[in-house]
């Protein structure tokens, strides 16, 4: 008699399983992660305890040298209204992002915050955690 089983047992491993369960993983983490937007300039900014992470649409940078940046792009100070009208252009409230090194003086800032404020848009002033 000569009896054979019908189901036999393939001795390979099969990888597919396994491989979308690392694709699943790999954008799982890759969405949870924090987004970090590193900025090019060389501004000190001060620390804070209430510090937060935002991601901004437009940055604007004072470095030490009193120069202004929009997204890392140097502006004369008499065009900054000019760029940010036009950053902000399509948006009901955009959101800037003011990145000051710790040694200038606030009335710079005051005097981008003003522009900010003039045309809509919220202000946020770039911390570093404390």
């Amino acid at each position: 008699m000569g009896f054979q089983s019908k189901n036999k047992v393939d001795p390979n491993f099969n990888m597919s399983s396994m491989t979308d369960m690392i694709f699943l993983l790999l954008i799982f983490f890759m969405l949870t992660s924090n987004f970090v937007t590193p900025s090019g300039l060389d501004i000190s900014v001060p620390s804070s305890k209430a510090s937060k992470k935002v991601l901004p649409k437009i940055n604007v940078g004072i470095d030490k040298d009193f120069k202004y940046y929009v997204n890392e792009v140097n502006i004369p100070f008499d065009l900054l209204e000019d760029e940010l009208r036009y950053q902000l252009s399509g948006e009901e409230q955009g959101v800037v992002v003011i990145s000051i090194d710790k040694d200038v003086p606030v009335q710079y800032l005051v005097n981008v915050a003003g522009i900010a404020t003039k045309l809509n848009a919220k202000v946020t002033l770039a911390t570093k955690p404390d």
